[in-house]
């Protein structure tokens, strides 16, 4: 079985050793008044890589990928996919990616079968190869009972994994998912988790873009974190809760006005940062620590010198959720 060549004349230097996307100094402003929607971000994906743009609605991320996938003009910048500049020839990148959008976009009226075997049509397949590759990517999706089903007729877990596999007929390069689980439920989350794990074994390319920070953590080897249109940190998800400088991270509620402590509470040895987090009301800090042993009676010392008491106290390991507020200085906002 064999898919159309590309027919056009590719408009770019031979692809960088090991990447399959590079994004440069990518800007976009929608209306000369407004906001640049993506401000002068750059990254890179490697071959074989999941990566993702994690950050809240409003970051860039759409814009973002909306203009990797020959959607959306960037105003500035550049950026390349298997070594083809997407503004140049669009074409040609359309050929080697495929795009899951955020919102269903199956035909309803015909069934998960011919959703499949109509998508390679446009690839120029024969019948007989079409076929074969629709049920071999039923049985792959865990969908060869429903291939008979009409679209209309599938639950939200099914139809986007139909419309990962639609994505795959082609076996494109680059596989693009703008918030692939937003509006499922967790176990059908779990589900389409653990596909595009095995899509990732099998060597795919994927770019994702989520406000799910469990999703980023658990998926993505890599993670540029969005805001405002802009890339504030770009690495590992371990590499960035490393960044934060903690390895304990407890919020505490007082009975009291609490930001007079903090001054106490950064003189304990092993906390890093004590801070009032944005969006919380004056009674509540969050203390950064290297070491939890002792943490939390040493806090209560403190409090007792300071005439306070202690109300609640939650522990937890640094987070991706930690890593935006240390780098926004506000609370993560979906």
């Amino acid at each position: 079985m064999t898919s159309t060549e590309p027919t056009t004349e590719l408009v770019s230097a031979e692809p960088a050793a090991g990447r399959m996307a590079v994004v440069s100094d990518l800007r976009k402003r929608y209306r000369p008044d407004s906001p640049e929607a993506v401000a002068g971000i750059s990254f890179d994906i490697e071959r074989g890589e999941v990566f993702g743009l994690l950050g809240p609605n409003g970051a860039g991320k759409t814009t973002t990928i909306g203009v990797m996938t020959t959607r959306v003009r960037p105003t500035g910048g550049s950026v390349l996919i298997d070594g083809i500049d997407v503004a140049k020839n669009p074409v040609a990148v359309k050929q080697r990616i495929a795009v899951v959008p955020q919102r269903p976009n199956l035909d309803r009226a015909i069934s998960a079968l011919e959703n499949l075997t109509f998508h390679g049509a446009y690839f120029g397949w024969s019948r007989r190869a079409r076929r074969a590759r629709a049920l071999e990517l039923l049985e792959q999706f865990q969908l060869t009972d429903r291939a008979d089903s009409m679209a209309a007729e599938l639950s939200g877990g099914m139809a986007q994994r139909l419309m990962i596999a639609r994505a795959m007929a082609h076996r494109p390069s680059v596989l693009f998912l703008d918030e692939p689980t937003s509006g499922i439920d967790p176990q059908n989350r779990i589900n389409l988790w653990q596909i595009l794990r095995d899509l990732h074994a099998q060597g795919q390319t994927i770019l994702l873009t989520t406000h799910y920070m469990e999703e980023a953590d658990a998926l993505c080897e890599r993670v540029a974190v969005m805001d405002h249109g802009r890339v504030l940190a770009d690495g590992s998800p371990d590499e960035l809760k490393r960044s934060i400088g903690a390895d304990t991270v407890v919020t505490v509620t007082f009975d009291g006005p609490a930001a007079d402590l903090i001054d106490s509470l950064e003189q304990i040895e092993g906390v890093k940062k004590a801070e009032s987090p944005p969006d919380t009301d004056a009674h509540t800090l969050r203390i950064h620590a290297t070491d939890a042993e002792g943490l939390i009676r040493q806090i209560v010392e403190v409090s007792d010198k300071h005439e306070r008491q202690m109300r609640d106290a939650t522990t937890q390991v640094p987070s991706l959720e930690n890593v935006f507020l240390t780098l926004t200085g506000r609370e993560y906002r979906e």
